[in-house]
C-alpha cells in the first residue's frame, strides 16, 4: 500500500511531466490573429488574380511598344494575346473545377477571346464624364496614344476619382497658360498622329492616394513627373519608341 510520501511524490512527478508537455502561452497564436492572416492571404490572392490580366495587358504592351520598337497596335495586340492567355488559363481552371473538363479552345474562344476584345475596345473609346475635367478633354480622349488610354481606363477601374486634366495641346496652349512654349513637349502630335502625354489632377487627393497612382505608371512602362505649372497635378507621358 502507497505511504503518503510516495503519493505526494507521483502527483509531483505528474505534475512536472505535464508542464513539460504543455504549450508556452508565448507559442500559441491567439485565434482571432491567426483568423486575420488568413483573410488577409485570401484576399491579396484574389486581388492579384483579379489583376493580372490588367497588368499583363499593360505592361507588356508598353515593353513592346517602347523597348521593341513594335507597331502601336501590333504591340497592342501582343499584350491582348497575352492578357488572353492568363483569362484563358482562369477560364479552364474554372471549368475544370465545376465539370471535370478543361476545355481549353472552348475557353479561349467563348470566354477569354470577347472578354479580352471588349474590355480592350471599352478603353480605347470610352471615358466617362466622371474622370475628365471638361467636355473638351473628354472630346480630346481618342487623340490620346492607344497605350495610354488602355493604362488610364484600367487604373479607373480602381480609382473613381482619378479626373484628366490635359490631354493634346498645340505651343500656342502654353502662353495662353502663362508658360513659355516647349518645343519637346509629348502634348504635341507626334509623328505617329497621337498626342504622348496626359495631366491627372492631384488636388484634393492624400499624398499616399497621389503616390500610388504615381507609382502605377512607374511600374506600367510610363514616365511620370509630378510638377506645379498652372497647378499641381501628375505628368504622364509614353516615351518615344526605340528605334
Amino acid at each position: 500500500m502507497a505511504t503518503l510520501e510516495q503519493l505526494r511524490a507521483e502527483v509531483d512527478r505528474e505534475w512536472r511531466a505535464t508542464r513539460r508537455l504543455a504549450p508556452s502561452p508565448a507559442s500559441v497564436a491567439p485565434p482571432r490573429v491567426g483568423l486575420r492572416r488568413t483573410v488577409l492571404v485570401a484576399v491579396l490572392r484574389v486581388a492579384v488574380i483579379l489583376l493580372l490580366p490588367f497588368v499583363v495587358l499593360v505592361r507588356s504592351s508598353v515593353f513592346l511598344y517602347a523597348r521593341r520598337g513594335a507597331p502601336t497596335w501590333l504591340a497592342l495586340a501582343g499584350g491582348a494575346l497575352l492578357a488572353l492567355l492568363v483569362v484563358t488559363v482562369y477560364a479552364a481552371w474554372l471549368s475544370h473545377r465545376l465539370s471535370g473538363r478543361a476545355r481549353v479552345g472552348v475557353m479561349a474562344k467563348w470566354v477569354a477571346g470577347p472578354l479580352v476584345v471588349a474590355y480592350s475596345g471599352y478603353a480605347l473609346l470610352y471615358l466617362s464624364a466622371l474622370h475628365a475635367k471638361s467636355p473638351v478633354v473628354q472630346a480630346e480622349y481618342h487623340a490620346v496614344h492607344p497605350l495610354l488610354r488602355i493604362a488610364v481606363a484600367t487604373l479607373t477601374l480602381a480609382d473613381r476619382g482619378l479626373v484628366i486634366t490635359d490631354l493634346e495641346r498645340v505651343p500656342a496652349d502654353y502662353p495662353a497658360m502663362g508658360l513659355p512654349v516647349y518645343d519637346g513637349s509629348l502634348h504635341y502630335e507626334q509623328a505617329d498622329g497621337w498626342a504622348h502625354a496626359m495631366d491627372l489632377r492631384t488636388s484634393g487627393r492624400g499624398t499616399i492616394a497621389n503616390g500610388l497612382r504615381q507609382l502605377y505608371f512607374a511600374a506600367m512602362g510610363f514616365g511620370t513627373l509630378r510638377h506645379v505649372g498652372t497647378a499641381d497635378h501628375l505628368h504622364v507621358e509614353l516615351a518615344l519608341p526605340r528605334r
